[in-house]
This record gives C-alpha cells, structure tokens and sequence, in this order.
C-alpha cells in the first residue's frame, strides 16, 4: 500500500506524529471556499448530532467560541440553510434545524467531497480507497464519540467543582 508522494514507509513513530500535519492539510485542501468550509461543518454537526442542537451546543461541538458559531449560523439562517425553532424538550430554549435547502446543500457539498477524494486517491488501488474511506468514516465517529466523552467528563468535574465551592 505505498503511494508515489511517500516511496519509504515511515516508522509507526513517525507514521502517528503525522496525523495531525495530514488531517490539517485535509481540511486545507479541501476544495471549497472558507464560507462553505464553515457552513459544511455546521450543517453536518446538527445533521449528525443526536437530539436538538442549541448555538451553545453548537459551539461547542466545533470547537469555537458561541459569538463565532452566532455568526455562522446568522449566515445559514439568512441564506436558508437553517432556521430556528422552539425546542420539543423545552419550549423556552431556541434550537436549530437544517431546511430542505440546508440538506441540499448539505447533499452537493457531500458530492463535491467524494469528487474531489477519487480524484486525489486516483492512482490507488479500489481496495485501498474503499479502505481508507471506511477507516476515516469510523475515526471521525470515533473522534465524535471521545470528543463528547471528553466534554462530559470536563462538565461533571465542574459542576462537582461548583458544588464543593458552596
């Protein structure tokens, strides 16, 4: 499985001390403006996210502070991408829901993604493309999964943090 750009394989050291250079030169390579890139991310997180997704929620599943995710999801409402609705849980919260524009959109983004990954995997074999894909399809659900982990964890030791300040 060795491809043209890499003719020695790296040690597993050095293969693991790659990942994160490779993932950011993934998401820089991606073949879309920086307002799609954005407007990708946060149609798939409350696409993917279970349950209703507050701009709080949202945030914090990009990894951004909450004015920076308002603003990206002004766009999306103001382009009709999104909209906001009053939760089925609790009727005094706002949470977000993609427009059938918003899945369409979601759809053509998909779509240029795939275009763009056959064209750049084009001189690998269908097994190692088929492999690769299914191999980043389960790190990115498993990255989802630790990330919430991670979150929940950072929530319960400052909510008990809270309670033993009182």
């Amino acid at each position: 499985m060795s491809s043209p750009s890499f003719p020695e394989q790296p040690s597993d050291d050095a293969a693991l001390d790659q990942i994160g250079p490779a993932l950011s030169r993934l998401r820089r390579r991606a073949p879309a403006s920086s307002k799609d890139l954005s407007r990708n991310l946060v149609l798939n997180v409350i696409a993917d996210a279970p349950g209703e997704t507050t701009v709080g929620r949202l945030a914090a599943e990009m990894g951004v502070a909450q004015p920076v995710a308002s603003r990206t999801v002004a766009a999306c409402i103001e382009d009709g991408l999104l909209r906001r609705t009053a939760s089925q849980i609790d009727g005094r919260r706002t949470v977000l829901e993609l427009t059938e524009h918003g899945e369409a959109e979601r759809s053509r983004f998909a779509a240029e993604q795939r275009k763009a990954f056959q064209e750049i995997t084009a001189a690998w074999s269908p097994e190692e493309r088929i492999q690769f894909a299914r191999l980043l399809a389960r790190y990115g659900a498993d990255a989802t999964a630790w990330s919430r982990k991670q979150a929940s964890s950072r929530d319960r030791t400052s909510g008990a943090a809270l309670l033993r300040e009182r």
